[in-house]
């Protein structure tokens, strides 16, 4: 199930629907940075024009960002257990 959630961006307000699944992760990401998810919002989004990074959307973008993310806790998961 897709949820909306409205956030502000540089001073202006959008809103976002993405699957709760990535709400989670993105909540879990602000948290470890002691962040909102707003502001985390922000920053990703600031990150991805940044880098002229060609994808189509927010959500696009946030939905990689959770994947990547991911990836790379899951890889430090086994790297751990390896070890």
């Amino acid at each position: 199930m897709k949820v909306s959630r409205s956030v502000r961006i540089s001073g202006h307000s959008t809103s976002i629907r993405l699957e709760m699944a990535f709400w989670q992760v993105l909540e879990g990401m602000a948290k470890s940075e002691g962040l909102s998810i707003s502001k985390l919002i922000a920053q990703l989004y600031a990150e991805a024009l940044e880098r002229s990074v060609g994808m189509s959307s927010l959500a696009s973008i946030l939905r990689t960002v959770c994947l990547l993310y991911y990836e790379e806790r899951r890889g430090a998961i086994v790297t751990a257990q390896q070890a």
